[in-house]
Parts: structure tokens; sequence; C-alpha cells
């Protein structure tokens, strides 16, 4: 073995220095770009850097400068982030001094030393791009849960490519941006309470009673008529006319209740001795029994002088006998989808006092009590909600006190009916049925003939417009007779009345009526006309002034019955 000479010796020692400086000052300037990276790695590699310190004898040559560190594109990262695990990974330190010490056999400490830095800086690099990749990832998963929960309406459209910018705390106070508004609307003052409108500040409150509501009227005044007794030979006067009127409606939630009653009392104030007294009550009730059935009851009582035009003249009498009414009906209706059927039973009883004679005494008039009683069958079709055409049929039977009447005749009945009607039903503006058909009464005497006759029923309800209502009624009675040799007759009636609320306190009422009498058997007739018109002003819920003209005129073909009269009357009204 040749010994190597020191002069040769030494140089390759001072070359060996000159290599590691250079080293050196690499991993320093190495350490110095990667301190602007991160912190955590620069204790590690100053750390490795002061291990391998040159010696201080021979000047290293100068280090190329390294290029900024530039952070991987988009394209990369992702293509980073979908690698697999194997291809991804990144080259350490003991891999490299592994690769080298296999190429070139024992590596040089210089050169290890930097292509450690280079791995060590790959990885950390390789490291930023995973962390960044995975939190891209996370918010996109977040925004997809948000979408499905309604919570980003603008998750579909938004698409973030990199940081985004926070908003300021202040950006998110709505009340903070938001301009105040001008408003140039007065407030009213504390104190002053608001008040509601009150559509109706003149309707009656009632008074309360259990389930009822009741609403009393007091009605006085003075009238002046040209025929007081309404009779052919009447006379004029001045008369005291007041009025006690009581309305019940109950407020019950399935069922109904209802009353009407009033008592009018009349007296001369100019002394002439007239004086009557009429008065009625009226009380219905309906009850909703299920499956389709209803149940209805009515029952009434009149109680009043008889009208001077009835058709039985009491000669010699000065005034006419007291006439009592009792009157009460039960229907049962059953419904079968747009079917309609009714069971009607009615009960109507008449009775009479005595009337006063001229010359002094009494007349009875019991040949003149009677009862009816009646059972209606009906049949409708409910053609929509508002119409349905029906078929009614009836048959009754009228039974006198006095099977023989004091002329000998048996005045006792039956009767038949049949009509065809329609029901309507359209809810505020048209409400009511017609009927039109026929009637007829057999009596029980062969000697008296039959009273029969075309049968009109009718009663309507028409609001045209708001605060109006249009009323049609009309009927067709039956009348007994107590004249020897005569049946009866039959009375139809007619009126057609318009209600008119003026204004909030003021209501007007016009009347237009029609009365035609056909005597069975004899040819004659009556015919009656009459027309009213009444304007109620209220000063109050509870006060008003109530003003009223009425005339009547009536024409027969019988002697002695044609009268008319003429009234006007003023009066105050009363109601709770």
């Amino acid at each position: 073995m040749s010994r190597v000479p020191p002069v040769i010796a030494s140089r390759a020692g001072v070359m060996r220095a000159c290599v590691a400086l250079a080293a050196g000052l690499a991993c320093i300037w190495t350490q110095a770009a990667d301190a602007q990276e991160t912190s955590a790695l620069r204790g590690s590699l100053l750390s490795e850097a002061a291990t391998q310190r040159a010696e201080p004898l021979n000047r290293p040559a100068p280090a190329e400068p390294l290029q900024p560190l530039k952070p991987p594109s988009l394209a990369a990262r992702g293509l980073s982030a979908t690698q697999s695990p194997a291809a991804a990974a990144p080259l350490l330190a003991e891999d490299v001094d592994e690769q080298l010490a296999e190429q070139a056999g024992e590596p040089d400490p210089v050169t290890a030393a930097a292509e450690r830095a280079r791995a060590n800086r790959q990885l950390l690099l390789q490291s930023r791009a995973d962390d960044f990749d995975a939190d891209q990832t996370e918010k996109a998963a977040d925004k997809k849960s948000a979408a499905r929960r309604g919570t980003d309406p603008k998750a579909d459209t938004e698409l973030t490519t990199g940081t985004v910018r926070v908003k300021s705390i202040d950006a998110a106070d709505l009340e903070r941006n938001t301009a105040v508004r001008p408003v140039s609307e007065r407030a009213p003052p504390v104190e002053i309470a608001t008040r509601s409108t009150d559509e109706t500040p003149y309707e009656p409150t009632g008074i309360r009673l259990g389930t009822f509501a009741l609403r009393p009227a007091l009605e006085q005044g003075i009238e002046w008529t040209s025929n007081a007794t309404n009779t052919a030979g009447g006379s004029a006067d001045f008369v005291s006319e007041t009025t006690l009127r009581l309305d019940a409606a109950s407020d019950w939630a399935r069922h109904s209740a209802s009353l009407n009653a009033y008592g009018t009392y009349r007296t001369s104030v100019t002394g002439s001795g007239y004086s009557e007294f009429r008065g009625a009550a009226d009380a219905a009730v309906d009850f909703e029994l299920g499956n389709a059935f209803r149940l209805g009851a009515t029952a009434g009582y009149e109680r009043a002088p008889e009208d001077a035009s009835s058709p039985v003249d009491i000669v010699g009498a000065v005034n006419r006998p007291l006439r009592q009414a009792l009157k009460g009906s039960l229907g049962l209706e059953k419904t079968l989808g747009k079917l309609q059927f009714s069971a009607t039973g009615k009960v109507n009883r008449d009775t009479y006092g005595e009337a006063v004679l001229a010359g002094g005494g009494t007349l009875s008039q019991v040949d003149r009590n009677q009862t009816l009683y009646s059972l209606a069958l009906r049949g409708g079709y409910e053609i929509s909600p508002a119409l349905a055409p029906f078929l009614e049929a009836e048959y009754g039977r009228r039974i006198y006190d006095n099977t023989v009447d004091s002329a000998g005749f048996q005045r006792s009945a039956t009767r038949y009916g049949l009509r065809a009607g329609l029901s309507l039903d359209t809810g505020e503006k048209l409400k009511g049925e017609v009927a039109v058909g026929w009637i007829s009464e057999k009596p029980d005497d062969a000697a008296l003939g039959p009273v029969s006759g075309l049968s009109a029923e009718a009663n309507l309800d028409w609001s045209p417009v708001r605060g109006t209502i249009v009323s049609l009624t009309g009927s067709t009675e039956v009348e007994g007779s107590t004249t020897p040799g005569e049946s009866g007759s039959i009375l139809y009636s007619t009126a057609l009345s318009v209600s008119r609320e003026l204004r909030a306190n003021l209501t007007g009422t016009a009347t237009l009526g029609v009365d035609w009498r056909n005597y069975a058997g004899t040819g004659n007739h009556d015919f009656t006309w009459k027309a009213e018109t009444s304007l109620t002003w209220w000063l109050n819920r509870w006060l008003g002034l109530k003003g009223r003209a009425r005339h009547e005129n009536t024409t027969s073909t019988i002697s002695g019955r044609s009268s008319q009269a003429t009234s006007v009357y003023l009066g105050v009204s009363l109601r709770r």
C-alpha cells in the first residue's frame, strides 16, 4: 500500500471542507425560504444544519439562489387529492439515502443533507395541499346538506373557487343598515282609546233571559180616522192607540225557538164610547233529530172583535162579536238525497162570543163555533240548492160544535186540496215558496153545495239591494156561513210590502193589499183594497217617532157592505 503525500492529503481535506461549507450555506438559504412557509419546519431544518458546520479554513464557493416557492395549481391539487395513497406518498429522507446508497455506494454527506431538505419541503407542501383539499370537500358536503334541508337557497348556484371573505358583523344588522323612512301620519294621543265602528247603532240590544233574547217594545200615539168602526155608517173620531209587543228568539246551536206577541188597546179620545182590544201570540220551535229528520211545531192564539168585513151579517147588532182563534201544527220532514218528504198536521179552532143587539139583549153565536183538522203530505225534488218543486195533497175535516144548527143544517164538511209549488232559497236575496192548486169543502148536508175554487199560497221575501226587503204574501181561506141555504165563501188575500232603510235611523214602509171574497152558489162578491205608508225615525236605540197614513176601500154586490176609511197616526215608540 502506497502512502499518500501530506500535501495531497491536506488539499483533499481542504476540498472536503469547502464542499461542506457550500452545503451548509445552501442549507441555511433553504431554511430561510422554508421559514416563510411554516414556523414548525424552521426549527427542524436549523437543528439539522447546525450539525453540519464547515471548516473555517477555506471560503466555500457561492451557491446558486433558490427559486421562491409557489403553491401548486388547482389542477395539481385536485390530481393529488384523487391519487391513491400509494401514488401520492411523499419521498422521505431515509428513502433518498437508500436510493443514493444503491446507486453510488456510500453517499456524500453534503448531498444527502440537501436531498433530505428538499424531501422535507415537498412533504410540507403535499401536507398543505391535502389539508386544503379536505377542507374544500367538507365545505362542499356542508353546502349539499344545507341545500337538502332548504336552509341555503343559493347552494345550487354558488361556486366557491377560492377564499371567501367573511362579512363584518355590522353587515348582518338590518336595523343598523336600514334608513328610517319618514311617516307623515299623526299618532293619536295615548289617553284616547280607539273606538270600534258599530254597523247597527240604532238596533235594540234586547234583554238576555237564559238562552233567549227578549226585545220588548211600547208604542203610544193618537190616530185620526174618518170611520172608527170601518162600517158603512161609521163616523170620524180621534182614537188613542197603545200597543205592547214582545219578541223572543233563542240562540241555540242546533235547534231554534221563537215567540211573537202583541196587544193593542184603542179607545176614543172625544168620548164617543168606542173602544176595543186586540191581541195575538205565535210560538214556533224546530228540532234537528238527525238522520236528515226535522221536527217543527207551532202554536198560536188570537183574540179580537170580528172584522167588519166578515161575511156573516148580524142584523140589529150594535157591535161585532168577540172572536177567539186557537191554532197549532206539527210537522215532520225527511230528506233522501235530492228527494224531500214531509207530513204536517194542523188544528184550527174558532169560537165566537155573543152579539149585543140594539133593542137590548144578546144573540148567541154558538152555531159558528167549529174546529178544522187537516193533514198535508208533500213530496219535492231539489233541482238545485235554490230551486225545489213540490206536490202537496191535503185532507181535512171541519167539525161544528152543533151537529145541526138553529136553521136545521148540518154544516160539518170534508176538505180536499191539491197544490203544486216551488220552494226558493238563494240566501239573503230570495227565500220562500209559492203554490197554486185547487181546494174544496163538501158539507154533510145534501142541501148545501160544495165550496170549491182556486187555491193560491205565497210567502216570499226578496232583497234586491242591501237595506231593502220586498215581501209578497198570499192565502186562500174557506169561510163558513150561518145564513140559511148558503154553504160559505172563499177569501183570497194578497199583500205586497216594501221596506227600505233610508238612513241608519230612518226606515220607510209601503204596503198595498187586495182581498177578494166569492160567495159560493150566489154570485155575490166583495172587493177590498188598502194602502198604507209609514216612517219611523229613531233618535237612538230606544226612542223613535212613528208616523202612518192608511186608506181602505170596500165595495160589495151585497147592499150595505160597502165602506171606506182614512186614518193618520202619529206616535212615539220605545223599545229595549
